[in-house]
């Protein structure tokens, strides 16, 4: 088990990066636009929003290599591009140039959310299999909060302040890259790919008393099933379940305003009245809050179980949006928006934040994992670019006001979606899960279905 942990953790530090590179640019926020005169939607969709749409394009085609050359190496490309985009965009002397390298590590995101999670997934045990996936989220909110704390830190490191802040990244993106060549690579991804001798000696080290025989039979390998599973997608009539719960868990996450929020704290601290030096210190607050709650959710994630956890999140995403909308149309300032924004945090954390990647991880079957997660993701990303690129327009015109109460109004349908949709995951392995939860497209999001599939796909 320590090896398993120490793997788990090499592999979710990708999600240090991604937390810290997509906060990192808010301390940057109102700089760059002051000195690139750039307009408010082409600051918001361009120069803030480029990292994002390269996370799109990591999410859609990161499948490929996860899959191709497998979890491990993809994971060390991920690192190249997150160390490439920290130095680049520091010392980038114009919005196009700056934009393009932010690409460059929106990419690498992209990528570590389908190979983190796959990776991990994959080499855990069943039961310990939600903590040590969510490990990457846990990496990405200490991202988060060290890139809010780094730039409170460097704002008052001269005219030039907003390079340091973003190409100090390049350190952390090193020693990644370097450390996660220390990592096995999956076995059941070396068995997909009938490197069976190699296969065997990870699965040794993970558990010395497991059977490859076991697992490829779990697997179906060398069947006629692995043969007549070789050209499926995921976009098969029989896996739409599957699609419609990764689908629906990422419309929800980004309709909650989360990113959008992360990109631009300081922003809206000082719509709120706060000045900029408190506004930063807010932003440290609030990953801060991300940290300790998001520690509750990996606590709790495999005792819980997922579908408790989003519960919460809901209830508490409702009453905290409520509240930030309220403050804006009644113009309160002071501290009660941060301390809204606190309680959402927190919901966020223990809620979404804990359960988005564990779950989309562990619905689809062995062989469509990554083109599964792919999917999920980039219909995650595709929202997170265009939601926060929308922000400085939106509260220019309609005003904070009414988009959190838009946020606030889509918490309330992610609260249906887990009572009547959403099904529990923990404690089954992953073929338990792929045999008998996600094989029947009527199950109607209780666990009671579990022992009852008919092996029919309708």
């Amino acid at each position: 088990m320590n090896k398993i942990l120490l793997w788990s953790v090499t592999a979710a530090l990708a999600g240090f990066l991604f937390g810290f590179d997509t906060v990192v640019i808010s301390g940057a926020d109102k700089k760059l636009q002051e000195i690139w005169h750039t307009s408010d939607i082409f600051h918001g969709s361009v120069v803030m929003a480029m990292a994002l749409w390269g996370t799109v394009v990591g999410a859609i085609f990161g499948g490929i290599p996860t899959n191709a050359l497998g979890r491990k190496k993809t994971l060390i490309w991920i690192g190249v591009l997150f160390l490439g985009s920290a130095i680049g965009s520091a010392f980038a002397e114009g919005p196009l140039t700056f934009a393009f390298f932010r690409f460059l590590g929106g990419l690498g995101i992209g990528a570590s959310t389908i190979a983190a999670p796959a990776y991990v997934s994959e080499i855990a045990p069943a039961k310990d299999r939600g903590r040590l996936v969510s490990l990457y989220q846990f990496n990405i909110v200490l991202g988060i909060l060290i890139a809010f704390l780094s730039n409170y830190l460097l704002r008052d490191a001269g005219e030039n302040a907003w390079r340091w802040m973003i190409g100090i990244m390049a350190f952390p993106a090193f020693f990644y890259t370097i450390i996660v060549f220390t990592i096995p690579e999956s076995p059941r991804w070396l068995l997909s790919k009938a490197r069976i001798a190699e296969a065997k000696t990870v699965l040794e080290k993970i558990d010395p008393q497991a059977k490859i025989e076991d697992l490829m039979q779990e697997m179906h390998l060398g069947t006629g099933e692995t043969e007549d599973k070789k050209g499926e997608t995921i976009f098969l009539k029989k896996y739409r379940f599957p699609l419609m719960l990764a689908f629906l868990i990422a419309l929800f996450n980004q309709f909650s305003g989360i990113n959008a929020f992360l990109y631009y704290a300081p922003r809206i601290f000082a719509e709120a009245g706060l000045g900029e030096s408190a506004a930063l210190m807010s932003s440290v607050g609030i990953g801060i809050t991300n940290l300790v709650f998001t520690l509750f959710g990996v606590f709790l994630i495999d005792v819980l179980g997922r579908k408790v956890l989003m519960y919460i999140g809901s209830i508490g995403y409702i009453i905290s949006l409520g509240l930030v909308s309220a403050a804006f149309f009644l113009k309160w300032e002071g501290m009660q928006v941060p301390i809204f924004l606190f309680l959402f945090i927190a919901s966020h954390a223990i809620g979404q934040g804990a359960v988005i990647w564990v779950f989309i991880s562990e619905i689809f079957p062995n062989h469509l994992r990554a083109s599964g997660q792919a999917f999920g993701s980039s219909t995650h990303w595709v929202l997170a670019a265009i939601i926060p690129s929308m922000i400085p327009f939106l509260f220019s015109t309609i005003g904070a006001g009414v988009v959190f109460l838009v946020f606030a109004v889509m918490m309330v349908f992610q609260l249906l979606f887990v009572i009547f949709i959403m099904p529990e995951t923990k404690g089954k392995s992953l073929e338990e899960l792929q045999e008998t939860v996600f094989k029947n497209n009527n199950i109607n999001g209780n666990d009671n279905n579990n022992g009852n599939d008919n092996g029919n796909s309708k």
